[in-house]
């Protein structure tokens, strides 16, 4: 393990990201990157928001969108988490890849979730109306900054009341977790290569409080989250939301 200079960003063209990726090999990237969400505590994270709002309006249904979700994991758990806990929580999830969409879809049914997966390109496309919580994770790491601003003005202006995002650390420790946990986890060289190349691209706290207060989210909270994660939770104040 070659440790890379973590001071600024170090954006890198991931290999999950290029276009005409091979489907054999994407679905066991999907599979490793399962079972790294599974022991990160992102859904947790995610979770504990969501139910707080879910309990404040007793009687009423949430609806909650996942961004750029991937194979489904963070959707299907945060789903399997509310109906375990008798919450009346629906998650929805988009993604720009058709196959990871139809990986997601087929595990949800597997499961007997209501949820809806659709392809969507979350830069382009409007952000869909009708969803009180919209989140995203390990997405936000992939972006330039300018188009993480814009990301985050337009998931707030589409959410009524939570913006949620998780996502990794750039630091020393935030590497060498994820270049040991990724060859621990998984066999595939997409995980392999693009785990530590995603920690290089990461924000640090005061970047991602910088980009929240530039997207227009005032009063976001960004704190810290294991495993050398962090949770950004912006809640929409009283009022009409503004005009998109």
């Amino acid at each position: 393990m070659i440790l890379q200079s973590l001071a600024e960003r170090q954006r890198q063209p991931e290999w999950m990201d290029e276009p005409g990726i091979d489907a054999a090999a994407h679905a066991q990237a999907l599979e490793g990157l399962r079972r790294i969400n599974g022991i990160s505590g992102a859904v947790g994270s995610l979770f504990a928001p969501i139910r707080s709002l879910a309990r404040e309006r007793p009687g009423r249904s949430l609806r909650v969108l996942d961004l750029a979700c991937g194979g489904g994991d963070n959707t299907i758990a945060l789903a399997e988490r509310a109906r375990r806990e008798g919450l009346p929580v629906r998650v929805d999830g988009c993604d720009l890849s058709p196959q990871a969409v139809a990986i997601a879809a087929r595990r949800a049914a597997e499961r007997d979730l209501q949820a809806t997966f659709f392809q969507a390109d979350a830069l382009k496309d409007p952000l869909p109306d009708g969803y009180d919580v919209i989140l995203c994770s390990l997405f936000l790491h992939h972006l330039e900054d300018d188009a993480a601003v814009d990301l985050l003005r337009r998931m707030g202006r589409a959410s009524r009341s939570l913006v949620l995002v998780n996502d990794l650390i750039r630091s020393p420790l935030g590497y060498g977790l994820a270049w040991v946990g990724c060859r621990l986890l998984s066999r595939s060289p997409i995980v392999h290569f693009d785990g530590p190349v995603s920690v290089q691209g990461a924000f640090q706290l005061p970047e991602v409080r910088a980009l929240a207060n530039r997207a227009g989210l005032e009063g976001a909270s960004v704190r810290r989250s294991w495993p050398e994660r962090y949770l950004l939770c912006w809640r929409r104040p009283a009022g009409p939301p503004p005009a998109r």
